[in-house]
């Protein structure tokens, strides 16, 4: 598809255009986790959705139509998702659906969206299994593909031969325990456990661990608060070998419940946004310090803006918002500058090694994905 220059968003919220105004409020949904223990994420991305939809509602909103924006709770849930899609699509009408939040609901959103030509863009959903759902489903959030792939580069470079990994059993933790094992190689694994979601008590299987011989552990935990479970008892073990984990863990209830057993450990994570930058200093005095991690709120902010520069600039109608953002070639978010593969993978968002020190986490250097 020829690519199309990219409108700012601010311009063509200002258009003069004033067609469609005396049709009432354009309606968005938003699906992300607002209960559970990934509520403090799923607030994060909510809150920068509704910073992105006053500034454009303060601007004149839409060529003169205001944009209501409809949030249900997924509840990091495939049935929750689901019953929420439906909901937003059926009874409330949406043009468009910001999220899911986590991969397991848009993995349950994005054949219900498709069906009825509703355009996803994702926040936060990283599963590989996520590239290939649909045409109406995008992301602004890499794909654990890229993210494994980062991580198996950096095995690689640390000379890191002897894995152990423990896994907890939800479409988000198997598809990249699937594709990390892939890239970085099935014979490096020494320990390679799988437990079911928000298993807290790990201690039968570290027991076993402690006898092995092993020079990293990946947590690969669906919440904060069960990779900081297995992080606090792998170090109760006496066990200090690197401790890396997933995006998710970049949190910081992770340092809060883990105190000093949480010094040292590492994640790879797309870059975060600083509380002290502009964008965090309005998010804060907004809403207060993030509950998770400012980079949520970001891209919160950022997909509700991606979606509202497609309807700015092509309607409302959802094959015709599906094709603008296949267009687009440089949309200038807080994140980075996002474009979308064939795919609707996101393009352009880098990633970085980051670890806890001295009790929070801090960027240790930018990681070049090859």
């Amino acid at each position: 598809m020829k690519k199309l220059a990219l409108l700012t968003l601010t311009s063509l919220l200002l258009a003069s255009c004033n067609v469609g105004g005396d049709q009432g409020p354009i309606k968005i949904g938003l699906i992300t986790p607002l209960t559970g223990e990934v509520a403090s994420i799923g607030a994060d991305i909510l809150h920068g959705a509704q910073m992105m939809l006053e500034e454009i509602n303060s601007a004149g909103g839409i060529n003169g139509r205001e944009i209501k924006l409809i949030a249900e709770d997924g509840r990091c849930a495939g049935a929750d998702a689901a019953a929420a899609a439906q909901k937003l699509i059926n009874v409330d009408q949406v043009v468009a659906i910001h999220g899911a939040g986590c991969s397991s609901e848009s993995l349950a959103v994005v054949p219900i969206a498709e069906a009825a030509q509703v355009v996803v863009v994702s926040p936060s959903s990283s599963s590989p299994d996520l590239t290939h759902v649909g045409e109406f489903f995008f992301r602004t959030y890499p794909s654990d593909d890229l993210k494994t792939t980062a991580m198996a580069q950096y095995f690689k470079e640390e000379q890191l031969e002897k894995v152990a990994m423990i896994s907890e059993n939800t479409d988000f933790c198997e598809a990249f325990r699937a594709a990390l094992k892939r890239k970085a190689g099935e014979d490096k694994y020494v320990f390679d456990e799988v437990v079911e979601p928000n298993t807290k008590d790990y201690r039968t299987l570290l027991a076993r661990l402690k006898d092995i011989d092993f020079d990293l552990f990946i947590i690969n935990a669906q919440t904060p608060t069960t990779g900081a479970a297995m992080l606090q008892q792998l170090r109760e073990f006496g066990m200090d070998q690197l401790a890396m984990g997933t995006d998710v863990l970049d949190a910081k209830i992770v340092i809060e419940l883990t105190q000093d057993a949480s010094e040292g450990f590492r994640l790879i994570n797309v870059p975060t946004v600083a509380d002290e930058s502009e964008f965090g200093q309005k998010f804060i005095a907004k809403f207060g310090s993030p509950q998770a991690n400012m980079a949520w709120g970001a891209y919160g902010y950022d997909t509700l803006g991606v979606i509202a520069e497609a309807i700015a600039a092509a309607g409302t109608e959802g094959s015709a918002i599906r094709d603008y953002l296949n267009s687009i070639t440089a949309y200038d978010a807080i994140v980075g500058t996002i474009s979308f593969d064939e795919n609707g993978d996101v393009i352009g968002i880098p990633y970085a090694l980051r670890e806890v020190q001295d009790g929070k986490f801090v960027k240790v250097k930018d990681i070049v994905v090859e």
